[in-house]
């Protein structure tokens, strides 16, 4: 890697929002008007006036060398596939227009002017690095950003976001408090990137609200192939405390399998030494990929935002996967990912059933979540509102209500709960030292 990728996309919060990137959303005007560069549709796409179907986006990146989540948009189509042949929602059916940000800062901003373009409805359970990018052209446009998936920090500034979890704020708070009781010295691995220079004040929040020395951290290149360096100096860290396992917590995204490669072959000197991550950056998949219970993975902690995927209360969308997209592998129903647009969607959802047979535009959904909607998901989150006065705003994270997570392991072979119920990190994040 020569050099770092400019992405202003952290986790860390920060107390005043920068000067938007005009120049950015002024460029994809025109180049939006084409649907050659990122950006799909689903077929039969049609205004949303009168009886007309309602046009929402979905985004993601796709076909990408760094983080990829297809299954979003392919989740949001197969709802809009089943929602319609339900009748609807108050009678009225949506389509959603699909777009591929590619990881890309300019591509980012084509996919939001598109949705202003097309007037939609909301932008509904996404995943970009871009906020800082996209979020001017929403916010111009009055269109609400419902459950992105929680990787940018401006998701949880913009007055224009309705986050559905906590993002990586909270699941490195819940981490850290988690292994502030349970480990000796613990070593962080993450990316070496704007987006990754303050993972570990989240994380280190969490170890000092449990007593527990600060993390060391690790750079490690985000697009590496092998991290053999950064294994065996992470493994040297996290030792030292007799009386404690060390912990080694990587936060590498879809290069954790890659780096947990490396690090089985590293551990073989450091049989003591356990990991533990976020949900994200590991899942069943990954589980079975790298040995299952004889794994790197077996004994580790994952926070997450939801329950476990194999939870009666991911039924329902589970159904939804089973009438309108089986077999369609780009839909894992343990990826949260998809969780999170399901839940997106289940949001807008509601959002629209509340304005009855009224008009349905941007404008009138964001009304309607800014009124006190308050949406219930059947327990996979707490009870949904966005009253400005709850949120973090004193360390940067205004737009941070759901401060829950969950806590599962590792074990033989199986991810699975770790903790009944969820634990609240709002304290623990409101006592971060973003100084």
């Amino acid at each position: 890697m020569t050099g770092r990728r400019r992405i202003r996309s952290t986790f860390l919060p920060r107390l005043h929002r920068p000067v938007r990137a005009t120049a950015l959303a002024a460029g994809a005007l025109a180049a939006c008007a084409s649907l050659t560069v990122g950006c799909g549709v689903v077929p039969g796409a049609t205004g949303g006036s009168g009886n007309d179907p309602i046009k929402v986006m979905t985004w993601a990146s796709m076909d990408t060398d760094a983080t990829n989540k297809p299954g979003m948009p392919a989740f949001a189509q197969a709802y809009a596939r089943w929602i319609n042949a339900q009748g609807g929602i108050n009678g009225r059916k949506i389509t959603v227009l699909v777009c591929n940000d590619r990881n890309d800062t300019i591509t980012a901003a084509k996919c939001a002017q598109r949705a202003a373009d097309e007037k939609v409805a909301a932008v509904v359970g996404s995943y970009s690095q871009f906020g800082d990018t996209f979020f001017s052209t929403l916010e111009s446009a009055d269109i609400p950003y419902i459950g992105g998936y929680g990787i940018t920090n401006a998701e949880f500034d913009s007055p224009l976001s309705y986050p559905v979890n906590g993002g990586q704020p909270s699941l490195l708070a819940g981490l850290g408090k988690e292994l502030g009781g349970s480990c000796g010295p613990v070593a962080l691995v993450r990316p070496d990137s704007i987006a990754g220079d303050e993972l570990h004040v989240m994380l280190d929040s969490g170890l000092k609200a449990a007593g527990h020395p600060a993390a060391t951290d690790q750079l490690a290149a985000e697009d590496a192939t092998e991290y053999a360096a950064q294994s065996e100096r992470a493994l040297g860290r996290s030792t030292g405390d007799p009386a404690r396992k060390g912990c080694v917590v990587p936060a590498l995204g879809d290069r954790t399998s890659t780096f947990m490669d490396s690090f089985r072959r590293a551990r073989e000197d450091y049989p003591d030494v356990r990991t533990a991550t976020v949900l994200g950056s590991v899942d069943q998949t990954v589980i079975n990929a790298t040995g299952g219970a004889s794994g790197p993975y077996e004994g580790s902690y994952v926070a997450g935002w939801y329950p476990v995927a194999t939870d009666p209360r991911w039924d329902p969308m589970k159904q939804v996967i089973k009438e309108q997209a089986f077999g369609d592998n780009r839909i894992d129903p343990a990826d949260a990912g998809v969780q999170t647009t399901w839940l997106a969607y289940t949001v807008f959802k509601a959002a629209v059933e509340s304005l009855g047979g009224g008009e349905v535009t941007s404008t009138t959904v964001r009304q309607a979540l800014d009124d006190g909607l308050k949406v219930d998901t059947g327990g996979l989150t707490p009870t949904l509102s966005w009253q400005y006065e709850g949120g973090l705003a004193a360390v940067g994270l205004p737009r941070l209500f759901n401060t829950e997570v969950t806590l599962q392991a590792v074990r033989k072979g199986r991810l699975v709960t770790a903790r009944k119920g969820f634990t609240d990190v709002r304290r623990t994040l409101e006592n971060a030292d973003v100084s």
